[in-house]
């Protein structure tokens, strides 16, 4: 809208609204009535089954499962081994995403999903300087190629700063509030930069460092593997579950969410039931504009895999509806497919809202659904999902005119 200016203070109450203002009373609440007990405090194995819980107060509790025990501890934001990074005052995606006010400039480490969010969300607010470090040759790296190279030209058209290919090799300032000075390394030679605040956004580490693995003769501080039916893997009698990030198959919330369902019927005794999901079909959405939405596996991961492969590109803009949205609808959209089984094994959409057109995607690569069968899935017009349609008549153009 023509002279509309942001409500930063409205824009921070809302997003501490819809976070519920970090306080958990809520889901305490939704705990009581499914009859779930919830004990706060430091929790640790000591055993087979068994946990010590150490309260706020030093006092120590003493429990033994029934069944089973659960790790969820989750993951932290990763340290790269960077000259004076520790010693300094930096921010990872907790302190970035609960900022009271707007930073005048701000270098962000990491292009993938927390940097990249984060970079167009405080540039969309306010600041006035954002520059993006990643080591890749491209944001968003284990993604298609084509989605980093027209996610950094949106970037660059409201004015963020992106350095690709780029290492940083030292970090200062000379207290907590002083300017933090960044030594950069590029093809092109030593870069210095200057910005107010620094977020470390390169990584994950699992939180499993002090929780008493090593009882179930597990090491402590590394990702726990785990079978199909999320049991420790390793650990004798199968008392042991880990689900979400803590067992790093796929650190997304909705894939934890999924693990724990699975674990949770497999404790039931469901032996038939197993997490293959969270492997083979990983639904993944970046929140940035223009949207990314992803599932299962890139081109180059499904080469790498053993697998022939087809793919069909097609550009969202293209479509019908693309024009009745607004002008610039663009981005880039693929499928990768077997060529053997003629079935998906990945898709990737660029562009505006295309995280709501994944699951039709994750649904088809779940289900194995043949691009025959597709071909009878008739799209509504006019709607972006037309471009199901369009992906089958490239399909049809470049490898096989005769499938009907």
């Amino acid at each position: 809208v023509t002279g509309a200016t942001l409500d930063i203070e409205a824009a921070l109450a809302r997003r501490n609204a819809l976070a519920s203002d970090w306080d958990d009373a809520g889901q305490v609440q939704w705990l009581k009535s499914v009859d779930v007990d919830l004990i706060r405090g430091h929790g640790r194995l000591t055993g087979p089954k068994l946990i010590d819980v150490t309260h706020e107060d030093g006092s120590v509790s003493e429990y033994e499962a029934s069944t089973a025990v659960v790790v969820a501890t989750g993951t932290g934001a990763a340290i790269p081994p960077v000259d004076g990074l520790r010693a300094v005052r930096t921010w990872d995606n907790r302190e970035i995403t609960t900022l009271k006010e707007v930073p005048r400039r701000l270098l962000v480490l990491g292009g993938g999903v927390v940097g990249v969010e984060m970079a167009q969300a405080w540039k969309t607010l306010g600041s006035e300087e954002v520059t993006v470090v990643e080591m890749a040759d491209r944001l968003l790296p284990r993604e298609e190629p084509f989605v980093g190279l027209e996610l950094s030209e949106a970037f660059e058209r409201i004015g963020i700063s992106v350095m690709t290919g780029a290492e940083l090799t030292s970090v200062a300032r000379e207290a907590d509030a002083a300017p933090v000075h960044a030594t950069v390394e590029t093809d092109d030679g030593t870069v210095e930069l200057v910005a107010d605040e620094i977020v470390v956004a390169v990584g994950r580490r699992p939180l499993t460092g002090d929780i008493g693995l090593e009882t179930a003769g597990l090491e402590p501080g590394r990702y726990i593997e785990v079978d199909d039916q999320l049991r420790a893997t390793g650990v004798d009698g199968g008392w042991l579950y880990v689900v979400g990030d803590a067992n790093g198959r796929a650190l997304l919330t909705h894939t934890g969410k999924y693990q724990a369902r699975i674990a949770g019927l497999a404790m039931a005794g469901n032996t038939e039931t197993k997490a293959w999901g969270d492997v083979r079909a990983i639904p993944r959405v970046v929140f940035t504009n223009p949207q990314i939405a992803a599932v299962g596996l890139t081109e180059a991961d499904a080469r790498d895999a053993g697998h022939e492969v087809h793919t069909v590109d097609y550009n969202t803009g293209w479509t019908a509806a693309a024009a009745a949205l607004g002008k610039g609808y663009r981005g880039t959209a693929r499928l990768v497919i077997d060529a053997s089984n003629r079935t998906l094994l990945g898709a990737s959409f660029v562009g505006p809202s295309t995280g709501e057109m994944l699951h039709a995607a994750t649904i088809a690569i779940v289900g194995g659904v043949t691009i025959d069968t597709l071909w009878h899935a008739i799209p509504s017009f006019p709607t972006i999902s037309e471009i199901w349609l369009r992906f089958l008549e490239e399909y049809r153009s470049k490898y096989d005119h005769t499938f009907v």
